[in-house]
């Protein structure tokens, strides 16, 4: 049997709050009976929610409190007015080790400077970033960063390589992540320098990296799904997973669009329509929906703000897996020893 995870809650976070949060909690717990959780937000909207799923009621219990961050909050604002709020407690709960994670639908920036602020980041890393499952034609990779930092030094670069590869390990269940860095292009004198320095890095045999290091990728080579982690600075990140989406948008459109034109393409559409409804399925958003906050002394969860229930499942879904892939000790583990060999070797 499954060892039993405490998933803490922002009950209110998000474009919806309780109504999507508690329908997708008792999805979680559907795939994983063995998950607990504690719900943070309005008791009296909780409890009346909570009335349709009786046996989440019972693996659930509430912190209440009656503020919460909104969608607008400037990450400066939420900071100074964020203790008490149902976002504060729920990162709250895993610091006091209430909790193995902490999910939250509310804002992103906010998110990630309360969770910096809350369970501060592990030693000898300045910046966590924020890793985004990305769907390919071989299954799924882990992009990073996608946009809590802009610019990355080399150090930092190789950070994220090693911090992806540990959440390769837990999510995806692969013993050696393939990894490559993002770049204009895959000849060594292409890219900036601290890209450059990170590559130097990580392809030295001396480090050890329990990684299968594979070079520079671009980014057409993302989707193909060549490699497992996908490392990038947090600017050319989020624009890259930005892209990704209007294009599927677009494509989705187009087909909508080539589909309706006349009788015969109508006709079309219906004689493959099962092969349609496995294409939305694999481009469904919602199934890779769960950014994870890296680098810190805990485990965050960032859900999309405009999810359904389903998309909130998925994202408690990533914070057991990560929870249950022992993920911060896998990050600290490889980090310690990352940095002790790297002290010893000067850059290029």
């Amino acid at each position: 049997m499954a060892e039993p995870r405490i998933i803490a809650i922002d009950a209110m976070g998000g474009d919806h709050g309780v109504p999507v949060v508690v329908p997708g909690a008792a999805m979680a717990l559907e795939s994983h009976p063995a998950i607990g959780f504690i719900l943070c937000g309005n008791r009296d909207v909780i409890e009346a929610e909570l009335k349709a799923f009786p046996r989440l009621a019972a693996a659930s219990r509430i912190v209440h409190t009656d503020t919460a961050i909104s969608m607008q909050d400037k990450p400066s604002q939420a900071v100074r007015r964020g203790k008490g709020t149902s976002m504060w407690h729920a990162l709250d709960q895993v610091r006091e080790g209430a909790a193995h994670a902490a999910i939250s639908a509310g804002n992103t920036g906010a998110l990630m400077a309360m969770s910096k602020l809350v369970l501060r980041p592990m030693a000898d890393i300045e910046r966590p970033a924020i890793a985004a499952f990305w769907p390919t034609v071989k299954g799924v990779c882990i992009v990073l960063d996608v946009g809590a930092n802009i610019g990355a030094s080399a150090r930092q670069l190789a950070e994220y390589a090693l911090m992806g590869a540990a959440m390769a390990r837990a999510y995806l269940k692969i013993d050696r992540p393939s990894v490559g860095l993002l770049n204009v292009g895959v000849e060594e004198i292409k890219g900036a320098d601290e890209v450059k320095q990170a590559h130097a890095w990580l392809k030295l045999p001396e480090l050890g990296l329990p990684i299968n290091y594979r070079g520079f990728v671009e980014g057409d080579q993302i989707g193909q799904g060549d490699v497992d982690v996908v490392v990038v600075e947090g600017f050319a990140g989020n624009i890259a997973l930005k892209t990704a989406e209007g294009t599927a948008r677009q494509i989705g459109v187009y087909l909508r669009e080539a589909m309706t034109q006349s009788l015969i393409t109508k006709i079309g559409a219906l004689l493959a329509k099962p092969g349609f409804r496995t294409l939305k399925h694999k481009m469904d958003p919602r199934r890779v929906n769960g950014g994870v906050f890296l680098g810190l002394d805990g485990i965050a969860v960032k859900s999309h703000g405009g999810t359904d229930a389903f998309g909130f499942a998925s994202a408690i879904n990533v914070g057991y897996e990560m929870a249950a892939g022992d993920l911060k000790g896998r990050i600290a583990s490889d980090l310690g020893a990352f940095h002790g060999k790297l002290a010893a070797i000067p850059e290029n």
